[in-house]
């Protein structure tokens, strides 16, 4: 039985399906966006210089003169000084203070002051007696209140990656409870479990109770954005799943802009866990407004809830329905689960059939790689808005509102120019942009522009590549292996906070990588064949039938209707060349 014929008897994109995507499933995006990345600023690192507290009494009134006295300067730009965190000079502060002690508050001011012994020609050391932190950005992070700085500043990565190996963990066993348990309660379940362990991380005592509950938030990160996204592309024909795909994209953007709001409004850590946490409880008043997903109920033997809920969506949408339509639903249904009893010999698939073509196996290799690149782009460069320097609040602000123009632009493009090459140019672009900031690494306004582009491109890919995939993947396998590489593309999250934490040496290391990935990436999908306007493959065959393109050769291996190039090729057209995957395809059906 075709769902999607089913769907068009009730309404396949009416008022039902509008009100349920507008007002319920897009707010439902707002979960993952602001438990995926206000840990930037939970933990952020305040600007910070070793204690000395013989000098606390002046540090309030005469900061400058303070660091000037006790703490070595790195690099001296303009007017802008920049001192060292992690050494202080080893002076005998007690005979400095007491030679302050005699000083009017206009000598204090006064240059010639600040350099009572020639501080510089001191020696130098680590810092004694902890830090003192520049509160003015954050008020209190959990870096500040448990001293993750110097020799502890591996710590804040190391916790992003704690975040990203509960994400590859969540994304693996909630994907089957997802199937399990229902797309409607199992998101209910994700969401009261990232609600009550982000809220609970505020009262944590130390860092590795806090590290705990980020561990188990980040369980249901991947989740709570796949299950809304899966139940609307279920509810809609497949014409609109491209809108259904925007317009989350378009929710997730703006759940970061929001973001950026919620923390320049709250900068105390512990308020700023329970401000992106606790309101997100309003999502359960809609517990009994979102619908199950008839396509999975039918999935699942239970034609009566489907038959119900398809009910509901043809009153509202205006669809007039036959008294019998239940009945009339459980027939075709148990007429359609016996032709697949009949089959079931040749209806099982595993991981293996993924790999054991040699077209199929190529196929999922780069796919794999394609989402890799993108998903760990797009974390890290997410990360890296703070490390640009400036206000990090408005870094961040704009690494999400220069996400929506793309949005807008993708919406007819996908439509017109297709998939493979709006995918290509987005990555080229957003890995050119991340290369070349290696040659602008001390312009901060250009590197800031560079960074955005770059944000730009992999946006876009990000939107484009699963639409993709799951047009190349037959459908007995599409599931199956759109997860593999989604679960494989989740290592990025774990690996990319580690290259982060490498350039802290060198500002522009994280991006370069980065950039050389999406370009890798980039150039791999000239491989991938058009899925514009064809039809989906069903089986393991229809998709062998369609093969690798020739890179830039768009003429070669591209299927027309029922008359191929493969049959062209056959009857050896001369103004063609044949490549070599055409020839191993000929090969193998003669």
């Amino acid at each position: 039985m075709d769902f999607d014929d089913v769907l068009k008897d009730v309404g396949s994109f009416g008022p039902y399906q509008k009100i349920i995507i507008c007002f319920v499933l897009l707010p439902a995006a707002l979960p993952c966006a602001f438990h995926a990345y206000s840990q930037l600023f939970i933990a952020a690192t305040p600007r910070h210089w070793c204690r000395i507290p013989e000098l606390e009494p002046w540090l309030r009134d005469y900061m400058d003169l303070v660091l000037n006295l006790s703490i070595p300067i790195i690099s001296e730009q303009q007017q802008f000084l920049d001192y060292a965190s992690c050494e202080m000079y080893k002076r005998n502060y007690s005979d400095i203070v007491r030679y302050l002690e005699y000083r009017t508050p206009y000598e204090l001011q006064n240059d010639k002051v600040w350099h009572i012994g020639s501080p510089k020609k001191s020696e130098t050391e680590k810092c004694q007696h902890g830090w003192h932190y520049d509160r003015s950005q954050y008020p209190s992070t959990v870096v500040a209140e448990w001293n993750l700085v110097c020799e502890q500043n591996y710590l804040v990565t190391l916790a992003l990656v704690v975040f990203g190996v509960g994400g590859l963990i969540g994304n693996y066993i909630f994907g089957y409870l997802q199937d399990m348990w229902g797309r409607r309660p199992s998101f209910y379940a994700y969401l009261l479990l990232e609600v009550v362990a982000c809220a609970a991380s505020a009262f944590a005592w130390d860092f590795n109770s806090w590290l705990g509950l980020r561990f188990v938030v980040g369980l249901t990160v991947p989740a709570i954005l796949a299950s809304p996204y899966v139940l609307a592309i279920e509810m809609v024909d497949p014409e609109k799943r491209v809108f259904c795909t925007i317009v989350s994209n378009i929710a997730y953007s703006c759940g970061l802009v929001l973001l950026a709001g919620v923390v320049y409004l709250i900068r105390d850590w512990r308020y700023l866990s329970l401000a992106v946490s606790l309101p997100l409880l309003l999502l359960f008043s809609c517990f009994f407004v979102l619908p199950e997903s008839p396509r999975w109920l039918l999935a699942v033997n239970q034609p009566e809830r489907a038959a119900k809920i398809l009910k509901s969506m043809a009153r509202v949408n205006g669809v007039p329905l036959p008294s019998n339509f239940a009945n009339t639903l459980a027939e075709r249904f148990q007429k359609s689960q016996s032709i697949k009893s009949a089959d079931s010999s040749s209806s099982t698939f595993g991981l293996l059939d993924l790999f054991r073509t040699k077209n199929m196996r190529h196929k999922t290799l780069i796919i794999t790689l394609i989402w890799f690149a993108n998903t760990s782009v797009y974390v890290g460069l997410s990360y890296y808005a703070p490390a640009l320097g400036g206000d990090e609040i408005w870094n961040f602000f704009l690494a999400g509102v220069v996400e929506l123009p793309t949005y807008l632009l993708l919406w007819p493009g996908l439509s017109y120019f297709g998939r493979r090459w709006i995918l290509c140019i987005s990555m080229l672009m957003g890995g050119v942009a991340c290369v070349a900031t290696f040659l602008y690494s001390q312009e901060a306004n250009v590197m800031l522009i560079l960074y955005c582009i770059g944000k730009m491109g992999i946006s876009s890919a990000f939107v484009v590549l699963p639409l993709l995939a799951s047009e190349i993947y037959p459908t007995v396998v599409r599931g199956l292996g759109m997860s593999f590489s989604s679960v494989i593309a989740m290592i990025g999250p774990i690996i990319i906070p580690i290259i982060n934490h490498m350039g802290q040496q060198m500002l522009v290391l994280p991006l370069i990588v980065m950039g050389v990935l999406l370009i890798v990436g980039g150039l791999a999908s000239l491989f991938l064949p058009e899925t514009k306007g064809k039809n989906l493959p069903q089986t393991i065959a229809e998709g062998e039938a369609v093969p690798l393109r020739c890179f830039f050769n768009s003429n070669c291996c591209e299927s027309k209707g029922k008359s191929t190039k493969l049959q062209l090729h056959r009857n050896s057209v001369p103004q063609i060349v044949i490549c070599s995957i055409c020839k191993a395809e000929i090969k193998n059906r003669k």
